[in-house]
């Protein structure tokens, strides 16, 4: 029996409710939050896959069973430790780590809640030695209540067994190999993907603690009305049982950006749950960056649930106001249309590979922000929820990504799994303003047999889920013979003109681009944006003419991209470029990619080639002449004054 067979099996029998919520912790007057974040016990699982299953790692410290080494948590395992066979494992690895769970939790009556941000690919875990939580699809968070697993005032074990197996019904999929080797055979993990397959627990661990009645999920809707009075819409679903008798209070405080509160909406339970709408007079506007003077602006709903008997719940949700629609033609935002400037991304750096990093964050969002760009996609999987906050708070807009990449060998199990990793992230992401569109896959085979059918379903799905955003996909195949764009409210589509196809001959790009976009709108009557194009440059790498890998061919061949686009805007169909990729980024290896995928206009240390500061000046151009931005003193360096000069005559 393999050891992925072994994860999934156990995780049908240990799961989180589908119908339950997952707000991100936060702490409140009622709930303290726990960070098991920092260093882990951490060892493979050799040489027999299943070996730790078979000796039960998770009945005793995991330095019981053999050697171990401190792994950091967050953080991808591949790259922090030098050491190839770790670097490559395939299969099993555990983490163990021991914690004390305060006396006064048990004392207050807390309910205690254990919550992985993102562990890939699968999961199992221990607390005590009780197998709690089982989970697949890696990205993406899973918790449980764990209060009868724990030892209050003592000290507590939580052991993770991950596996990292990406199979033809896993999402992403990938296919196991057998080779030969001077050691004997060996089991290699290969994948149709350009990324690397990190694994390992990917964002923060944490504990928290909620009353015995708490606030379990928040649904909000927003709009406004045309004398400025913003609307909000909720819905409130509340967990634990109520006593015989005893009545549920749910009041809302409206606090704006400053913290000052605007309104108080009191309502009680009835059949129907908990729900009203809150109207805000003279209501900001959540406005993308460089849209509007104050991008960004976020209210906060401080949602507090009260019984007779049991402690309050307090959660504050944040809550952008803004309007989402879209055309035939046109995506608008606040009824105004907006043009996406962007990229595609990866979380991808150095040492942590795919593990959350506030430092690294920040610095991403200062580029993003220096470059004039209101937008990217979250290629090829749902980001970390911290990363979600600064777009909220920027006013970056997100085309939010599933896990689905290069979608092949369609079937019902797949199907299952695919809409699960949406319906899990539609459930994580629903309240973002930011969140401007649902992206149901990355290049899929759309043109092969039972895609139709396929993303019909899934399509229909998403639509059932929440039908305030539109759906859309990164299509790679070809106009012709695709059979998902059909399913699209909003056509995305990936080309690589002078780079995959005739590289050098950068003369074909703006009427090959120009013809190709045209014609996905005629078919579709749809609105059409680029999310992919681009071409590998090797930082430092100067050829003059250009010649490909070199800075200025990467610089050229975006100058006949722009070309392009400027002829589609003026076209009224096309809403939106977005660039492949914003930083270099690590890849599996072959003898095409250089120690990764280049194509990033800034290096994966986040210095800038030649193409970030040409990049820059096309998203400020746009800015500057679709929303008004006034450009930065620094956008253009000095070369000479404008002022005074005598006109000679050669």
């Amino acid at each position: 029996m393999r050891c992925t067979s072994l994860l999934v099996c156990v995780s049908a029998l240990v799961t989180c409710a589908s119908s339950a919520g997952i707000l991100y912790p936060r702490e409140s007057e009622s709930r303290e939050v726990k960070s098991l974040d920092g260093m882990w016990n951490f060892r493979l699982s050799l040489p027999d896959s299943l070996v730790g299953f078979k000796e039960r790692w998770y009945m005793k410290d995991l330095s019981k069973t053999g050697p171990v080494i401190q792994m950091p948590v967050p953080s991808s395992y591949n790259d922090v430790i030098v050491d190839k066979k770790i670097r490559d494992h395939v299969g099993l690895v555990w983490y163990d780590k021991s914690f004390f769970v305060p006396e006064s939790w048990r004392q207050q009556g807390y309910r205690v809640c254990l919550r992985f941000g993102s562990v890939n690919y699968a999961a199992q875990v221990w607390v005590n030695t009780h197998l709690v939580l089982s989970h697949e699809i890696g990205h993406l968070p899973f918790q449980r209540d764990i209060t009868a697993n724990l030892k209050f005032g003592r000290l507590n074990r939580i052991t993770v067994a991950v596996d990292n197996v990406l199979l033809q019904t896993t999402v992403p999929q990938g296919s196991l190999q057998n080779i030969s080797t001077n050691t004997g055979p060996k089991t290699i993990q290969t994948y149709t993907f350009d990324f690397f397959n990190y694994a390992g627990i990917h964002r923060s661990v944490f504990l928290y603690t909620t009353p015995i009645v708490y606030i379990d999920d928040v649904d909000v809707m927003t709009n406004y009305t045309e004398d400025g009075v913003g609307i909000i819409n909720y819905n409130i679903q509340y967990g634990g049982s109520l006593s015989s008798g005893e009545t549920l209070n749910c009041s809302i405080t409206v606090l704006n950006n400053e913290n000052v509160r605007e309104k108080i909406t009191v309502i009680t339970n009835d059949e129907e749950g908990l729900s009203g709408v809150i109207k805000i007079e003279n209501a900001k506007l959540w406005w993308p960056y460089l849209m509007h003077e104050e991008p960004g602006y976020m209210y906060t709903l401080e949602i507090r649930l009260s019984t007779t008997w049991n402690v309050d719940d307090v959660y504050r949700l944040p809550v952008g106001i803004r309007t989402i629609k879209w055309t035939n033609t046109a995506f608008l935002i606040n009824n105004k249309p907006a043009y996406l400037r962007g990229f595609g991304r990866h979380e991808d750096s150095d040492i942590r590979g795919k593990g959350m990093d506030y430092a690294l964050v920040t610095r991403d969002y200062d580029l993003i922000k220096w470059i004039g760009a209101n937008s990217y996609r979250t290629s090829h999987y749902p980001y970390a929820e911290e990363i979600m906050d600064f777009a909220d708070k920027h006013g970056i807009m997100i085309v939010d990504e599933c896990p689905s990449v290069d979608t092949v060998n369609f079937s019902d199990k797949l199907l299952k799994k695919h809409t699960t990793s949406l319906a899990e992230l539609i459930k994580r992401d629903k309240n973002r303003p930011s969140v401007i569109m649902w992206s149901i896959a990355n290049e899929p085979r759309s043109d092969q047999k039972d895609a139709d059918s396929y993303f019909k379903s899934v399509a229909i799905f998403v639509k059932n889920l929440d039908g305030s955003r539109p759906i859309t996909a990164a299509i790679a195949t070809q106009l012709d013979t695709d059979q998902l764009g059909q399913h699209l409210d909003i056509i995305g589509f990936n080309r690589y003109n002078a780079w995959y196809t005739l590289p050098g001959h950068t003369e074909i790009i703006k009427s090959r681009l120009e013809d190709e976009a045209a014609k996905w709108h005629a078919k579709h009557n749809k609105p059409v944006f680029m999310t992919e194009y681009g071409a590998d440059s090797y930082a430092g790498l100067h050829m003059g003419p250009s010649f490909v890998w070199s800075e200025e061919y990467q610089v050229e061949l975006m100058s006949e991209h722009f070309r392009a686009f400027d002829t589609l805007r003026s076209k009224n169909f096309f809403i939106g470029e977005m660039i492949w990729n914003f930083a270099d980024f690590k890849t599996e290896q072959t003898v095409t990619r250089v120690g990764g995928n280049k194509k990033g206009i800034f290096t994966r240390q986040r210095e800038p080639k030649s193409s970030a500061y040409h990049l820059r000046k096309r998203y400020w151009s746009l800015a500057n002449r679709l929303d008004g931005a006034e450009f930065p003193c620094d956008i253009q360096p000095y070369v000479i004054s404008n002022e005074n000069q005598n006109n000679i005559e050669l």
